[in-house]
């Protein structure tokens, strides 16, 4: 299972029926746990935390140190959950002194050539697509869909079960539910086909669709849309989740069309 031209730091911590490939780096400080597959030419670095069950494409690295000026060598963590895809090439940086950790959770697929920046947190259940870049301390929340080639400034926010266009830069937070895209990128409409998908009923849709209604196409200002969502509309969990992001959101949300 674990191929002879790998090499394994002598004090790192590998679990059972771990599969590891030729030329595979494994350095000190390093835990992986069972049933991990990790294929040819992966370099998994210093301070990494690989939970089981995942799979590791060629040429990926995780725990790279932070690309921040600010990082002085302190004692920090890449972090990734269970039965993850991670494809060729990705990057996945560890943290700094503001966070201390990199996470990725579970049942993740991260595409060829996503790069995780220092500090930035991922859900589970997410898919982000080929090429596409988190910068520092980004968060995603569950159930996330990132098309590709899209460019994140740090500190936001992308909320679950929303889709982000392929190409997008953006440097706002991105709501729940919703598509966002177009150039400049701006609220697309409610991500109906994902929403159906994961089983939520045709009214918690229409409710959904009613709250972003009053959010960007009521004249009224955000403070002022989010007022009557509280007064107006039944406080279900998923409207719950809207206002909560929209009021905790400290860079703003993305325009309307």
């Amino acid at each position: 299972m674990i191929s002879p031209l790998a090499y394994i730091h002598p004090e790192a911590r590998i679990g059972n029926n771990v599969e590891i490939g030729p030329f595979v780096f494994i350095d000190k400080n390093v835990v992986i746990g069972d049933n991990n597959k990790i294929m040819p030419n992966v370099n998994i670095l210093y301070g990494a935390r690989i939970g089981s069950g995942n799979t590791i494409f060629p040429g990926a690295v995780i725990g790279a140190v932070p690309q921040d000026l600010k990082f002085k060598g302190e004692e920090t963590t890449a972090e990734v959950g269970d039965n993850n895809l991670i494809r060729e090439n990705v990057t996945i940086n560890r943290g700094t002194a503001a966070k201390g950790r990199t996470r990725v959770g579970n049942n993740n697929l991260l595409m060829e050539s996503v790069h995780i920046a220092h500090d930035a947190t991922i859900g589970n259940g997410c898919i982000i697509g080929n090429g596409t870049k988190l910068a520092g301390e980004v968060v995603i929340d569950d159930c996330s869909i990132i098309s590709a080639n899209v460019l994140m400034h740090q500190f936001c926010r992308v909320a679950g079960y929303g889709m982000v266009q392929g190409g997008c830069r953006f440097s706002k937070d991105i709501p729940p539910y919703i598509i966002a895209g177009r150039d400049p990128i701006c609220y697309a409409g409610i991500n109906i086909v994902g929403l159906r998908r994961r089983n939520f009923s045709n009214e918690t849709i229409e409710q959904i669709h009613n709250a972003y209604r009053l959010i960007y196409q009521s004249g009224l200002n955000t403070t002022e849309a989010l007022q009557k969502i509280e007064t107006e509309m039944e406080q279900t969990k998923e409207i719950q989740y809207i206002v909560n992001f929209i009021k905790e959101s400290a860079r703003g949300i993305i325009p309307g069309k």
